[in-house]
């Protein structure tokens, strides 16, 4: 089984750019899309009902803002979008889709730059996912939580740690969170194949950090212990253009 995930900032934009044609040809089992940026109803039935999948959509109240989805060939046993918390929820940042063998967890993370406030509201949402999943994860049903976390882990995950010692998304705070995560049973897949430097899933567009790869790694697969035995391998796929993201994935053995 392959699962996907990518930021696409903005589904419409993507899809103007060959996102379909992608898609077609990659064919994931699942695809986890950040940052759609749109309400179903503003979207072209092929991205709603692509050939061979189920669709899935979680969209802010505010319009052309936030939001994920989630396209899968096999129908989840049930599926739900949030986290229980109106406040946190209002922004469309999360599905979760139950399967018989585990529990995915597609979300976007908010991005805490913009002032303390929104700070305040990344962490608590970091509380409250990282709260969800344990419940979940206790039920003895393995776990999986991808997308944009909106947090480089440690200093081997962005090109220039030093100079963002003090920004939101390198913070000693929000590295905490991914620490307690770890902690709690979760596992970074990508560090469990590839532990060399160089490795980042975004890049600032105004500055064309891209050509020069002066990115980030903020887009994550973290998997429950318990999947470890199954995980084949987990991976960044930089060549594939359209966002500021590039995709990541992972490979399980698992009908």
């Amino acid at each position: 089984m392959r699962i996907l995930s990518w930021n696409v900032n903005g589904i419409r934009s993507v899809f103007k750019k060959g996102f379909l044609k992608w898609f077609e040809d990659v064919r994931p089992d699942m695809l986890c899309i950040q940052e759609t940026k749109a309400w179903p109803e503003q979207l072209p039935e092929e991205l709603i009902n692509p050939s061979g999948y189920a669709s899935y959509f979680a969209s802010a109240e505010r319009k052309g803002y936030s939001g994920v989805a989630l396209y899968s060939n096999k129908k989840p046993e049930r599926v739900e979008y949030g986290l229980g918390d109106n406040r946190l929820d209002k922004e469309g940042r999360i599905i979760i889709a139950y399967f018989p063998d585990f529990s995915l967890y597609n979300v976007y993370f908010p991005n805490g730059k913009a002032s303390k406030e929104r700070l305040k509201f990344k962490l608590d949402f970091y509380d409250a996912l990282v709260e969800h999943a344990l419940r979940e994860k206790g039920k003895a049903r393995p776990v999986i939580i991808c997308g944009d976390v909106n947090t480089a882990h440690t200093e081997i995950d962005l090109a220039r740690p030093k100079e963002n010692e003090k920004v939101s998304g390198f913070l000693p705070i929000e590295r905490q969170w991914i620490d307690k995560l770890i902690s709690k049973g979760f596992v970074d897949t990508f560090r469990v194949f590839n532990k060399e430097p160089g490795q980042y899933t975004w890049w600032d567009m105004k500055t064309r950090a891209r050509e020069r790869n002066v990115g980030w790694r903020i887009d994550y697969f973290f998997v429950s212990e318990d999947l470890i035995g199954r995980l084949k391998s987990a991976f960044i796929m930089p060549d594939v253009t359209g966002s500021d993201h590039c995709p990541i994935g992972i490979d399980l053995d698992i009908e």
